[in-house]
């Protein structure tokens, strides 16, 4: 082949190239969705919560039962003592303390010794004792003298019967004055300059105002101690406006403390306070609870009080719910060895490893019986 053949031949295939791309071009640009890429076919996702199974007759279900309960209402509150139960601690005697023999949340009895006070008041008290002793001897012998002389008619009656009013005034101004070092703890047969203070009662100090070397002011100034029986405590409520109607005097709540959860106590409704929160709109029920021991003032504690109409709600084997995530589930079966996870609400524990169900499924509904196996075989 010559050198001019196969130059026309080279020409020519240029030539077709050119006329290629230039129809392609013309027919990209007649034709805009030749530009776009093909659509995704997206397939949506399945329920997480659908599960199924091979062999669903492994799993057998069991049927939620009807169980009547009374309505509930759950407020939590704090644990306080019974105001009428505490008693201060009184000291008649101004001075300084010396000595203190309990302290706060200390247990105390009736008659144990909580603190020495050195007190000027002693001393006082001691010399009007010693001056009404004297006085009152002296009445009576001349009341003696009195009576012998009326008695021989040297005296008219009236000299006689002022006599008896002299001996029986200051007799009382005795037994005053006898009182008053009895009160402030005072021997009279060894009195001393100081003065002790006992608890009046048995029970728990849950104030404590003084400390060693401070100074008391007698009945002007705080009291040094407050002693709370606490036999019986007060569990003191926050009640929605809209929940009262739940709620009556004289009625038993349950008792459940955060520090014991497994314990549950009785207790009384002794008081719904006439005023509200003008903020939250509470009001303040207070409940009676008598004390096995454990209750502390400042706990938090839930009550739960029931209404008088029953609610109607179901009953399932415990086995049948699943606890996880913090939530409580069961299995139900939806056909084809499918089973749906759906969330329930549980209430109280029953008798025979019963479990009540306040909502999520209702008598009559099917479950699976053991949903711990089934959560097992579906996370293999």
């Amino acid at each position: 082949m010559n050198t001019s053949s196969l130059t026309r031949i080279v020409g020519g295939g240029i030539a077709i190239a050119a006329c290629l791309l230039t129809t392609a071009c013309t027919a990209s640009k007649a034709d805009p969705s030749a530009e776009t890429p093909p659509k995704a076919v997206v397939e949506p996702d399945l329920d997480a919560n659908n599960f199924k199974v091979d062999h669903p007759e492994r799993f057998p279900l069991v049927t939620a039962v009807e169980h009547k309960a009374a309505p509930m209402l759950n407020v939590t509150g704090v644990v306080q003592p019974d105001i009428i139960r505490a008693v201060p601690v009184v000291s008649l005697a101004s001075g300084r303390v010396v000595e203190i023999k309990a302290r706060l949340g200390d247990a105390v009895k009736k008659g144990q010794l909580l603190l020495r006070v050195q007190s000027n008041d002693v001393s006082g008290a001691y010399q009007t004792y010693l001056k009404a002793q004297n006085d009152a001897r002296l009445a009576r012998i001349q009341l003696e003298r009195a009576q012998l002389l009326y008695d021989k008619g040297a005296i008219a009656k009236s000299a006689l019967e002022q006599a008896e009013a002299t001996d029986a005034d200051l007799r009382a101004d005795l037994n005053a004055s006898t009182e008053q070092l009895r009160l402030l703890g005072i021997d009279k047969e060894h009195p001393s300059g100081i003065v002790d203070i006992a608890a009046p009662i048995s029970g728990v100090i849950t104030d404590q105002q003084v400390t060693t070397s401070s100074g008391v002011q007698g009945l002007s100034g705080p009291n040094p101690f407050t002693i709370a029986d606490l036999s019986y405590v007060w569990i003191v409520c926050d009640v929605y406006e809209n929940d009262l109607d739940a709620v009556r005097v004289g009625d038993y709540a349950d008792i459940q403390l955060n520090a014991y959860p497994n314990r549950v106590l009785k207790g009384r409704i002794d008081n719904i306070l006439p005023i509200l929160d003008p903020s939250i709109r509470t009001a303040k029920v207070r409940i009676e609870v008598a004390n096995p021991g454990m209750l502390r003032v400042g706990m938090f504690a839930t009550a739960t009080f029931y209404g008088k109409q029953p609610e109607m709600h179901s009953s399932l084997p415990a086995s049948a719910i699943l606890h996880l995530h913090d939530r409580e589930w069961v299995y139900t079966p939806v056909g084809n060895g499918h089973f749906k996870r759906a969330v329930v609400v549980t209430g109280n524990m029953l008798p025979k490893n019963q479990q009540e169900v306040v909502s999520g499924i209702k008598p009559g509904d099917q479950v699976v019986s053991n949903a711990l196996g089934l959560q097992n075989t579906v996370e293999q």
